[in-house]
């Protein structure tokens, strides 16, 4: 009766416990896509975090000026078609991408590299661009990175965090 038992909680433990444990450890993996035509996309994978105290984000936790990524890991950028971002001609492959916010204004920094370790490294900085800035209504306590589509063959990709809202618009190439 004993061993029964014990393979039973193994079993429980296994199909239902596991899982949700897995779950919960990946729930902060977010993409988003910028879907030009079925054959030409952008997309970005990122650190959603949550930050329960809305005072103690941008500027404190966040400092100003700084090179960030958002969960100690860079934001990834695949795209399988030549884009310009705010005009600047970015060609197809992967990159990654860091954020320096400021109290008024971002910049988005694409790097070279694909390494996502979190480690930002200066000399492969490929473009790094001023993002458009304006605040939101409600502070938002979780960073969120969107893309809108704007116009035929052109998304802005949106990064909402506190009350800040910074954005970039990638068009096809």
């Amino acid at each position: 009766m004993h061993r029964l038992s014990a393979w039973l909680i193994s079993l429980v433990f296994a199909f239902f416990l596991v899982p949700r444990a897995l779950a919960g450890a990946t729930e902060s993996n977010a993409t988003t896509s910028c879907d030009f035509n079925p054959n030409a996309q952008v997309a970005v994978e990122y650190q959603r975090i949550a930050f329960p105290d809305a005072n103690k984000m941008l500027g404190k936790a966040i400092p100003y000026g700084k090179v960030w990524a958002p969960g100690g890991k860079p934001l990834a950028l695949f795209a399988n078609t030549a884009v310009t971002v705010e005009g600047k001609l970015l060609g197809d492959g992967a990159y990654t991408m860091f954020v320096i916010p400021e109290e008024n204004s971002w910049t988005l920094v694409i790097s070279k590299s694909t390494e996502t370790t979190g480690k930002y490294d200066k000399s492969n900085d490929l473009l790094r661009i001023p993002m458009q800035y304006g605040q939101l209504i409600q502070p938002e306590t979780e960073f969120t990175a969107y893309f809108a589509h704007t116009a035929p063959d052109q998304c802005s990709l949106r990064l909402d965090l506190d009350k800040a809202r910074a954005w970039v618009v990638f068009r096809r190439d």
